[in-house]
């Protein structure tokens, strides 16, 4: 059923989840897919953080909620996808753009730490994956898109416990792809290769922010407007993996 403010008899409402709506390409393919007219389900550990997002989207005539879910926890994932079907209404897109980026040498890699990164980047996929194909096949349609990285197709230096988990996840969306594609379902796994416009980028990589105007960084607008792009595709057409990088992006 549709959220308490909708009214009661209009439809079904077309739900999204972006599973990790942070302030750069979680938020924006929100923002993308709230103003194609979908009602968003941002989540974040912190469902305070989620707010600003929100706001913006409730402000610009969208429908969103902010709700805090810990997608390493089997029993709150679970409640996550039955509260979308009984609240919302039936689920469509799911988005799972968690990172978990961080940098150790191999012998400064701790057990907790590379615990800590599989569970955010590799677990995680797969639970919201597993219940996103579950609310899914009785209808025989829906998209499931996860988002890489450069550490999805190759272990960099200090990069061991993040290449092992986006390798996982890479792994995880192949193997749902030729299970679920039969049964209607679009599995995509995106790899974002490159520097994306945020905070961080310009306080930390000043030299590589400045190519912005250049074309230089990601804009999570237009990597926002790539995953809108994957969902429309025709069944016949569908694309699995999609490469997203700037120019200057050696590759």
């Amino acid at each position: 059923m549709n959220s308490p403010d909708t009214p009661k008899n209009a439809p079904p409402a077309r739900a999204v989840l972006i599973v990790g709506a942070g302030d750069a390409t979680g938020g924006a393919i929100a923002r993308r897919f709230a103003a194609e007219g979908y009602h968003v389900v941002a989540v974040r550990r912190s469902a305070e953080a989620l707010q600003p997002l929100i706001q913006d989207i409730q402000a610009a005539g969208g429908r969103a909620e902010g709700w805090a879910c810990d997608a390493r926890k089997e029993e709150q994932v679970v409640a996550l996808f039955e509260r979308i079907e009984r609240e919302i209404g039936p689920l469509e897109v799911m988005v799972f753009n968690i990172g978990a980026n961080v940098r150790f040498s191999i012998t400064e890699t701790t057990e907790r730490v590379y615990r800590k990164v599989w569970e955010m980047a590799a677990l995680s996929g797969f639970l919201v994956g597993r219940e996103a194909a579950r609310v899914m096949q009785p209808r025989a349609k829906g998209s499931i898109f996860f988002t890489g990285a450069t550490a999805s197709m190759r272990g960099s230096n200090g990069f061991c416990a993040f290449a092992g988990a986006k390798f996982a996840l890479r792994a995880l969306a192949q193997s749902m792809a030729r299970e679920l594609g039969p049964k209607g379902i679009h599995v995509a796994h995106l790899v974002i290769d490159g520097a994306i416009d945020t905070a961080f980028i310009a306080d930390n990589f000043p030299e590589r922010y400045a190519t912005k105007s250049e074309g230089g960084i990601l804009d999570p607008d237009a990597i926002a407007a790539s995953y809108w792009a994957l969902h429309q595709q025709p069944r016949n057409a569908w694309t699995h993996e999609l490469d997203l990088r700037p120019w200057s992006e050696t590759w």
